[in-house]
C-alpha cells in the first residue's frame, strides 16, 4: 500500500511529542509483529487514543489502518487526512463493508486498529467488548495483539477541557499476541481478550508514576473521581437520548 501522507504525519506528531515534552513509558512493544497482518487491539479511553496508539507501533516500524467512525471522514479537516493514511471508515448502520474492507487490508499484511468498545469509556475500566476483533482475526488468520494506553485521558476525554499542557506521562503496553481461530467460540475468547487486557490496564494503572485520590481521571476502583462504569453507563445512555433527539429536530 502506497503511503505518501502517512509518514509525514507521523513526523508532525513526533515534533509536537517533542514541543510537549511528553514522557512515553512503552512495554511490550516488541509483541506488534514487524511483517504481516495482525488486528491491533486498543482499549479506549481518550479521543487521541488513535494517534497514541499509532505510536506504539513506531518500535516495529509498522502503520496502524485504524477503523474509525464513518463522520470523521466526512469532516473537511479529519476526512482527507483519514483517507490519505488508509484509515477504515465504518459506518455502525451498515459495518459489513468496513468489516470486508478490513479482512482485505488484513490480507494485504497490515494491521488493524479496533476499539473492542466502540465507544470512549468514561469510567476508564474496559466497557463490555463488541466480539468484531475476534471473529475479524479468525476470518483473516492473524492474531490479536492487545495494547493498553494510560494517561491520554488527561489530555483529551469526554466531559473534561483539553489538557495539552507539558510534561504529561503516558503509558503504552502491549501485551503477547492472541491466536483465535474460526473454530473458536467468538463469546467466550471476546471475553479472554476482555480478561487479558484487564490485566494489563490493571498493571499499567498500579505502575504508573502518580495515583491521587479523588484525581478525575483516575477509575473509582483506585480511588479516583472517575465514574463508576454504572454511572458511565447511565451517563453513556443520555449521551445517546440527546443525540437521538438532535437528529429528530
Amino acid at each position: 500500500m502506497r503511503d505518501i501522507l502517512y509518514p509525514p504525519v507521523i513526523g508532525f506528531a513526533k515534533t509536537a511529542f517533542k514541543v510537549l515534552d511528553l514522557k512515553f513509558r512503552m512495554t511490550g512493544t516488541e509483541n506488534v509483529p514487524r511483517t504481516g497482518g495482525a488486528v491491533l487491539a486498543l482499549n479506549h479511553i481518550s479521543y487521541v487514543d488513535f494517534v497514541i496508539g499509532g505510536f506504539g507501533a513506531q518500535p516495529s516500524k509498522r502503520l496502524v489502518r485504524f477503523m474509525a467512525k464513518e463522520a470523521l471522514f466526512r469532516n473537511k479537516v479529519s476526512g482527507p487526512l483519514m483517507r490519505g493514511m488508509h484509515h477504515i471508515p465504518v459506518d455502525r448502520e451498515a459495518g459489513s463493508a468496513s468489516y470486508r474492507e478490513a479482512l482485505r487490508y488484513l490480507g494485504e499484511g497490515e494491521i488493524v486498529g479496533v476499539f473492542p468498545e466502540a465507544t470512549i469509556s468514561r469510567s476508564f475500566e474496559l466497557k463490555e467488548f463488541k466480539s468484531g476483533t475476534v471473529r475479524m482475526a479468525a476470518a483473516a488468520g492473524v492474531p490479536i495483539i492487545p495494547m493498553v494506553l494510560w494517561g491520554t485521558q488527561r489530555m483529551l476525554t469526554k466531559d473534561h477541557p483539553r489538557d495539552f499542557s507539558r510534561h504529561q506521562r503516558v503509558s503504552i503496553t502491549v501485551g503477547e499476541p492472541m491466536t483465535v481461530t474460526r473454530a473458536d467460540d467468538a463469546t467466550a475468547a471476546t471475553e479472554q481478550l476482555h480478561k487479558t487486557m484487564a490485566g494489563l490496564l490493571e498493571r499499567t494503572i498500579r505502575e504508573y508514576h502518580e495515583q491521587p485520590a479523588g484525581a478525575w481521571w483516575l477509575p473509582a476502583a483506585y480511588g479516583g473521581g472517575a465514574p463508576t462504569p454504572e454511572e458511565a453507563d447511565r451517563l453513556d445512555a443520555e449521551e445517546l437520548r440527546l443525540r437521538a433527539e438532535r437528529r429528530k429536530k
